[in-house]
Formats: C-alpha cells, structure tokens, sequence
C-alpha cells in the first residue's frame, strides 16, 4: 500500500501544479474533515471545489509559486484505511525577487475503496499556510 499511497500524492501534486481542481475534488470523499492548528470541520466536496481556487489565487498573490511532494509517511489503520504524514516542499517568490523554499507537512487519513481507489477522509494541516508564507516573506532570502 506504501506504493499506492505514495501514486496518490504524486498524483495530488500535478493536479495541484496544473490547477486541475477537479482532479484534486477527485481525491477527497464527498464529505471530510479537514482540521487545522485551532479547529476542525466537516466540508463537503462540492463546497470545497469552489474555495480552492480562491485559495490559490490568494497564495499566489503573497508569492507562493508552487508545491512538490518531499515525504510520505505511511500507516495502516486495517485493511481499507492508511494515515499519511506528508510533506510538501513549498516555493515563494517575495516582492523583492528572492526565491525561498520552505516546508509544510499535513497529516491524511485515506480510505481504500474499490479497485483500490484512495479519497482522503481527514486532512489535518499542521501549520496555517497563509499566515506561513506571510512570515516566510518577511524574514529575507533563504540561505
């Protein structure tokens, strides 16, 4: 399943690098959970379809040029369900032309469906990501 698990988040990253947001909607179950620092909530996929590329825009606008899988970390919860540690080496362009790397590292729960499809039914991020890369452009170039 390592194998499997490890596809789907290579998979996550194109969609995400090519802004295919249904693609991305394809990852998530109808209904999950997604939690952050402070707080969690159900959302409900075709809601969250219309926020992402609001999100995007939004990031893109404070500099953030792009994503790539660095890590994933993989643990069976029983024969249909896997947790996943991921980490995402993120890109920011700061106003001043720097270029800064940065990483971000989420936690998933993905349950195994038919002919081993995966969805995600949980994703915990472990840091705000928007607030993140605000400070990451105000701190100067990276080394």
């Amino acid at each position: 399943m390592d194998e499997l698990v490890k596809a789907f988040f290579e998979t996550y990253e194109k969609a995400n690098s090519t802004s295919d947001f249904a693609a991305i909607g394809d990852l998530y179950a109808e209904t999950f959970l997604f939690a952050g620092r402070d707080a969690a909530q159900p959302v409900r996929k075709g809601d969250f379809l219309k926020v992402i590329p609001r999100m995007k825009d939004h990031l893109g606008s404070l500099g953030l040029a792009g994503s790539r899988l660095s890590s994933v970390e993989t643990t069976y919860l029983g024969p249909r369900y896997a947790l996943a540690k991921v980490g995402w080496g993120m890109t920011l362009r700061t106003a001043n032309g720097f270029v800064k790397n940065f990483d971000v590292f989420a936690t998933y729960v993905l349950q195994r469906g038919d002919h081993d499809k995966l969805s995600i039914l949980l994703q915990l991020d472990h840091q705000d990501l928007a607030a993140l890369v605000n400070q990451e452009r105000s701190v100067g170039p990276s080394d």
